[in-house]
Protein backbone atom coordinates (compact mmCIF):
# COMPACT_ATOMS: atom_id res chain seq x y z
CA UNK A 1 0.00 0.00 0.00
CA UNK A 2 1.23 3.50 -0.79
CA UNK A 3 0.22 7.14 -0.87
CA UNK A 4 0.45 9.98 -3.38
CA UNK A 5 0.29 13.22 -1.42
CA UNK A 6 0.35 16.67 -3.02
CA UNK A 7 -1.29 20.04 -2.30
CA UNK A 8 -3.67 18.68 0.33
CA UNK A 9 -4.64 15.67 -1.82
CA UNK A 10 -3.86 12.21 -0.42
CA UNK A 11 -4.51 9.34 -2.82
CA UNK A 12 -4.24 5.83 -1.43
CA UNK A 13 -3.26 3.04 -3.81
CA UNK A 14 -1.71 -0.41 -3.89
CA UNK A 15 0.62 -2.09 -6.37
CA UNK A 16 0.42 -5.80 -7.18
CA UNK A 17 2.36 -7.93 -9.62
CA UNK A 18 4.80 -7.00 -12.35
CA UNK A 19 4.54 -6.36 -16.06
CA UNK A 20 2.66 -3.90 -18.27
CA UNK A 21 0.63 -1.64 -15.96
CA UNK A 22 -3.14 -1.80 -15.52
CA UNK A 23 -4.89 1.03 -13.67
CA UNK A 24 -8.05 -0.12 -11.88
CA UNK A 25 -10.88 2.40 -11.51
CA UNK A 26 -13.18 0.74 -9.03
CA UNK A 27 -16.96 0.51 -8.75
CA UNK A 28 -18.84 2.07 -5.86
CA UNK A 29 -20.14 5.37 -7.19
CA UNK A 30 -18.79 8.33 -5.23
CA UNK A 31 -17.35 5.80 -2.77
CA UNK A 32 -15.17 4.15 -5.44
CA UNK A 33 -12.34 2.34 -3.65
CA UNK A 34 -10.11 -0.62 -4.42
CA UNK A 35 -11.78 -2.86 -1.83
CA UNK A 36 -15.03 -2.88 -3.83
CA UNK A 37 -13.43 -5.14 -6.41
CA UNK A 38 -13.80 -8.05 -4.00
CA UNK A 39 -17.59 -7.80 -4.47
CA UNK A 40 -17.33 -8.09 -8.25
CA UNK A 41 -17.94 -11.43 -10.04
CA UNK A 42 -14.21 -11.25 -10.83
CA UNK A 43 -11.53 -9.35 -8.96
CA UNK A 44 -8.99 -7.87 -11.41
CA UNK A 45 -6.47 -7.47 -8.60
CA UNK A 46 -6.37 -11.25 -8.30
CA UNK A 47 -6.91 -12.10 -11.96
CA UNK A 48 -4.38 -9.74 -13.50
CA UNK A 49 -1.53 -9.54 -10.99
CA UNK A 50 0.15 -12.73 -12.26
CA UNK A 51 0.72 -11.11 -15.69
CA UNK A 52 0.55 -7.34 -15.12
CA UNK A 53 1.50 -4.61 -12.69
CA UNK A 54 -1.87 -3.73 -11.17
CA UNK A 55 -2.51 -0.29 -9.67
CA UNK A 56 -5.65 -0.28 -7.50
CA UNK A 57 -6.60 3.13 -6.11
CA UNK A 58 -9.18 4.73 -3.86
CA UNK A 59 -10.71 7.75 -5.58
CA UNK A 60 -10.53 11.07 -3.78
CA UNK A 61 -12.81 11.20 -0.74
CA UNK A 62 -13.47 7.47 -0.97
CA UNK A 63 -11.84 4.67 0.98
CA UNK A 64 -8.68 6.08 2.53
CA UNK A 65 -8.12 8.89 -0.02
CA UNK A 66 -8.84 12.48 0.93
CA UNK A 67 -8.96 15.78 -0.94
CA UNK A 68 -10.70 19.15 -0.80
CA UNK A 69 -14.24 19.37 -2.17
CA UNK A 70 -14.92 22.44 -4.31
CA UNK A 71 -17.82 23.77 -6.36
CA UNK A 72 -15.66 23.64 -9.50
CA UNK A 73 -14.77 19.95 -9.14
CA UNK A 74 -15.79 17.77 -12.09
CA UNK A 75 -14.73 14.66 -14.02
CA UNK A 76 -11.45 16.33 -14.95
CA UNK A 77 -10.64 16.67 -11.26
CA UNK A 78 -10.56 12.89 -10.98
CA UNK A 79 -8.69 12.50 -14.25
CA UNK A 80 -6.05 14.89 -12.95
CA UNK A 81 -5.58 12.48 -10.01
CA UNK A 82 -5.23 9.53 -12.38
CA UNK A 83 -2.63 11.27 -14.52
CA UNK A 84 -0.77 12.51 -11.45
CA UNK A 85 -0.58 8.94 -10.15
CA UNK A 86 0.64 7.57 -13.49
CA UNK A 87 3.28 10.31 -13.63
CA UNK A 88 4.42 9.59 -10.07
CA UNK A 89 4.85 5.93 -10.98
CA UNK A 90 6.67 6.84 -14.23
CA UNK A 91 4.02 5.04 -16.29
CA UNK A 92 3.83 6.33 -19.85
CA UNK A 93 1.06 3.98 -20.97
CA UNK A 94 -1.29 1.53 -19.27
CA UNK A 95 -4.43 -0.50 -19.68
CA UNK A 96 -7.59 0.49 -17.82
CA UNK A 97 -10.22 -1.58 -16.05
CA UNK A 98 -13.16 0.59 -15.03
CA UNK A 99 -16.23 -0.68 -13.19
CA UNK A 100 -19.47 1.28 -12.67
CA UNK A 101 -18.35 4.89 -12.16
CA UNK A 102 -14.93 3.63 -13.21
CA UNK A 103 -16.29 3.44 -16.74
CA UNK A 104 -16.93 7.19 -16.72
CA UNK A 105 -13.46 7.76 -15.26
CA UNK A 106 -11.91 5.54 -17.94
CA UNK A 107 -13.60 7.27 -20.85
CA UNK A 108 -12.56 10.70 -19.62
CA UNK A 109 -8.97 9.55 -19.18
CA UNK A 110 -8.94 8.07 -22.69
CA UNK A 111 -10.34 11.32 -24.09
CA UNK A 112 -7.99 13.58 -22.14
CA UNK A 113 -4.79 11.57 -22.68
CA UNK A 114 -5.35 9.01 -25.46
CA UNK A 115 -1.67 8.12 -25.75
CA UNK A 116 -1.54 7.07 -22.09
CA UNK A 117 -4.01 4.20 -22.61
CA UNK A 118 -3.48 1.05 -24.68
CA UNK A 119 -6.84 -0.70 -24.12
CA UNK A 120 -9.69 -0.78 -21.63
CA UNK A 121 -12.13 -3.18 -20.01
CA UNK A 122 -15.36 -1.31 -19.29
CA UNK A 123 -17.46 -3.17 -16.71
CA UNK A 124 -21.13 -2.12 -16.62
CA UNK A 125 -20.41 1.58 -16.92
CA UNK A 126 -22.77 4.11 -15.43
CA UNK A 127 -24.73 6.14 -17.94
CA UNK A 128 -27.82 8.22 -18.62
CA UNK A 129 -31.15 6.64 -19.51
CA UNK A 130 -33.85 8.77 -17.83
CA UNK A 131 -32.23 7.95 -14.47
CA UNK A 132 -30.58 11.15 -13.30
CA UNK A 133 -32.45 11.06 -10.00
CA UNK A 134 -30.71 7.84 -8.90
CA UNK A 135 -27.33 9.46 -9.39
CA UNK A 136 -28.43 12.57 -7.52
CA UNK A 137 -29.54 10.33 -4.65
CA UNK A 138 -26.26 8.39 -4.72
CA UNK A 139 -24.27 11.62 -4.68
CA UNK A 140 -26.38 13.09 -1.88
CA UNK A 141 -25.81 10.06 0.35
CA UNK A 142 -22.05 10.43 -0.08
CA UNK A 143 -22.28 14.20 0.37
CA UNK A 144 -24.14 13.80 3.68
CA UNK A 145 -21.25 11.75 5.04
CA UNK A 146 -18.79 14.36 3.83
CA UNK A 147 -20.74 17.15 5.53
CA UNK A 148 -20.83 15.22 8.79
CA UNK A 149 -17.04 15.08 8.74
CA UNK A 150 -16.60 18.63 7.41
CA UNK A 151 -19.21 20.94 8.95
CA UNK A 152 -17.91 23.91 6.94
CA UNK A 153 -18.71 22.22 3.62
CA UNK A 154 -21.33 24.39 1.89
CA UNK A 155 -24.42 22.78 0.43
CA UNK A 156 -24.25 25.13 -2.56
CA UNK A 157 -20.76 23.88 -3.40
CA UNK A 158 -21.91 20.28 -3.19
CA UNK A 159 -24.92 21.00 -5.41
CA UNK A 160 -22.68 22.54 -8.05
CA UNK A 161 -20.24 19.62 -7.87
CA UNK A 162 -23.17 17.21 -8.33
CA UNK A 163 -24.35 19.15 -11.37
CA UNK A 164 -20.85 19.16 -12.84
CA UNK A 165 -20.82 15.37 -12.66
CA UNK A 166 -24.36 14.29 -13.47
CA UNK A 167 -26.11 17.03 -15.46
CA UNK A 168 -24.94 15.37 -18.68
CA UNK A 169 -25.91 12.39 -20.82
CA UNK A 170 -24.11 9.37 -22.37
CA UNK A 171 -21.65 8.18 -19.66
CA UNK A 172 -21.80 11.61 -17.95
CA UNK A 173 -18.07 12.27 -18.31
CA UNK A 174 -17.98 12.34 -22.13
CA UNK A 175 -20.48 12.29 -24.98
CA UNK A 176 -21.19 9.45 -27.38
CA UNK A 177 -19.52 11.53 -30.09
CA UNK A 178 -16.31 11.51 -28.06
CA UNK A 179 -16.55 7.76 -27.47
CA UNK A 180 -17.05 7.15 -31.21
CA UNK A 181 -13.80 8.96 -31.89
CA UNK A 182 -11.66 7.03 -29.42
CA UNK A 183 -9.11 4.67 -31.02
CA UNK A 184 -8.74 2.32 -28.04
CA UNK A 185 -9.77 -1.35 -28.11
CA UNK A 186 -12.62 -1.87 -25.64
CA UNK A 187 -13.97 -4.98 -23.95
CA UNK A 188 -17.45 -4.09 -22.71
CA UNK A 189 -19.01 -6.07 -19.89
CA UNK A 190 -22.67 -5.21 -20.33
CA UNK A 191 -24.72 -3.34 -17.74
CA UNK A 192 -28.23 -4.40 -16.82
CA UNK A 193 -29.77 -2.09 -14.20
CA UNK A 194 -30.76 1.51 -13.52
CA UNK A 195 -27.25 2.61 -12.58
CA UNK A 196 -25.62 0.69 -15.43
CA UNK A 197 -28.19 0.72 -18.25
CA UNK A 198 -28.01 -1.92 -20.95
CA UNK A 199 -28.89 0.78 -23.48
CA UNK A 200 -25.65 2.60 -22.67
CA UNK A 201 -23.48 -0.49 -23.06
CA UNK A 202 -25.24 -1.33 -26.32
CA UNK A 203 -24.70 2.17 -27.69
CA UNK A 204 -21.01 2.13 -26.82
CA UNK A 205 -20.51 -1.27 -28.45
CA UNK A 206 -22.28 -0.01 -31.59
CA UNK A 207 -20.26 3.18 -32.03
CA UNK A 208 -16.82 2.42 -30.61
CA UNK A 209 -14.15 1.89 -33.26
CA UNK A 210 -12.72 -1.33 -31.81
CA UNK A 211 -15.01 -3.05 -29.32
CA UNK A 212 -16.62 -6.31 -28.38
CA UNK A 213 -19.17 -7.07 -25.70
CA UNK A 214 -19.71 -9.85 -23.21
CA UNK A 215 -23.37 -9.87 -22.20
CA UNK A 216 -23.43 -12.60 -19.56
CA UNK A 217 -20.25 -11.93 -17.60
CA UNK A 218 -21.64 -12.18 -14.08
CA UNK A 219 -22.64 -15.85 -14.00
CA UNK A 220 -19.11 -17.18 -14.44
CA UNK A 221 -16.57 -14.82 -12.90
CA UNK A 222 -13.69 -17.21 -13.53
CA UNK A 223 -14.38 -17.19 -17.28
CA UNK A 224 -14.75 -13.42 -17.30
CA UNK A 225 -11.37 -13.11 -15.61
CA UNK A 226 -9.81 -15.34 -18.29
CA UNK A 227 -11.49 -13.37 -21.09
CA UNK A 228 -10.45 -9.99 -19.66
CA UNK A 229 -6.86 -11.10 -19.14
CA UNK A 230 -6.66 -12.50 -22.66
CA UNK A 231 -8.07 -9.29 -24.11
CA UNK A 232 -5.53 -7.14 -22.27
CA UNK A 233 -2.64 -9.43 -23.16
CA UNK A 234 -3.66 -9.29 -26.83
CA UNK A 235 -3.54 -5.49 -26.77
CA UNK A 236 -0.41 -5.10 -24.66
CA UNK A 237 2.26 -3.22 -26.65
CA UNK A 238 5.10 -5.54 -27.62
CA UNK A 239 3.18 -8.29 -25.85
Amino acid sequence: MAWLSENGIDIHYELLGEGFPVLLLAPGGMRSEAAFWQNSPWDPRVALAPEFQVIAMDQRNAGQSRAPIRAEDNWDTYTDDHLRLLDALSIDQCHLVGGCIGGAFAFNLMARAPDRVAAAVIQQTIGFDQNREVFYAMFDGWAGDQQAARPDLAQADLNQFRANLYDHEAVFSVSYEVIAGLPHPLLILKGDDQYHPATVSNRIEAIATHSRMIEDWKSDGAKTAIDAKAFLMTHTPNG
